[in-house]
């Protein structure tokens, strides 16, 4: 997984400094694929992920931003700070996807590697 992670890592590099800071996350995401595509990457966008509670399935379903090879979580910001619940949404979507790796992307930052949080389950 670390070859994807680095092809991650370098999109997200180039989404940045091609778009900079103060954009809207869909138009983060909408370069994050074209630049991960670019890179041979397969991913797919706004996946559902149903909520389930005590072993029932509800109606209801999370969606996860980026999906990276079926393997990666991606959840993309544009905020002016990392909050606790935006890694708390992350590790939500890595459990209920049942997934061990997650980036936390936060494009609205000047250096983008103040931006970027991995999160691995065990």
């Amino acid at each position: 997984m670390n070859h994807l992670g680095l092809k991650i890592l370098k999109a997200s590099i180039d989404v940045h400094s091609e778009m900079g800071p103060g954009l809207l996350e869909s138009i983060y995401q909408h370069c994050m694929i074209k630049e991960l595509r670019l890179r041979g990457v397969a991913v797919d966008q706004n996946v559902p992920v149903p909520l389930s509670y005590k072993g029932e399935v509800l109606n209801k379903e999370y969606v996860i931003d980026l999906l990276v090879e079926n393997e990666i979580v991606i959840e993309l910001k544009a905020v002016d700070g990392i909050l606790p619940v935006h890694e708390a949404q992350l590790l939500s979507y890595l459990k209920l996807a049942n997934k061990r790796l997650g980036y936390l992307i936060n494009f609205n930052v000047p250096l983008l590697k103040k931006g970027i949080k991995r999160f691995l389950l065990t």
